[in-house]
């Protein structure tokens, strides 16, 4: 978090800097490791980052930028997610069981007369 909040502040193009450094250090290396060991037949959904191995480069750099980049990181749960979706008025709210976990979809019904 010290570093996300230290990147965040930095000018622009640091903190694109800062993320093409994360993605090429830490992304790309962890999910191409995942995809050749898939290739091998291996089980890889628990390893680090094996969510991002038929992901592009630029994928992985702007997931980075958004975990580094950003000033304001607030985590919630997905109870809390599904309360504040709720409380919009969504109903039938429901959450991706695979990665990337943090999916969620809710509906909307429509006013009386546009039905």
């Amino acid at each position: 978090d010290a570093v996300r909040r230290g990147v965040s502040k930095a000018p622009r193009l640091l903190r694109f800097a800062a993320a093409d450094l994360l993605a090429a250090l830490a992304y790309y290396p962890l999910a191409r490791s995942a995809r050749a060991a898939e290739v091998l037949g291996l089980p890889v959904d628990s390893w680090p980052l094996s969510h991002y191995r038929r992901l592009s480069f630029y994928s992985m750099r702007t997931d980075a930028l958004d975990r580094i980049g950003t000033r304001l990181e607030r985590r919630f749960t997905a109870a809390e997610i599904r309360a504040m979706m709720e409380a919009a008025g969504l109903e039938r709210v429901s959450f991706s069981e695979g990665m990337p976990y943090w999916r969620a979809v809710g509906f909307k019904r429509p006013p009386p007369g546009l039905s």
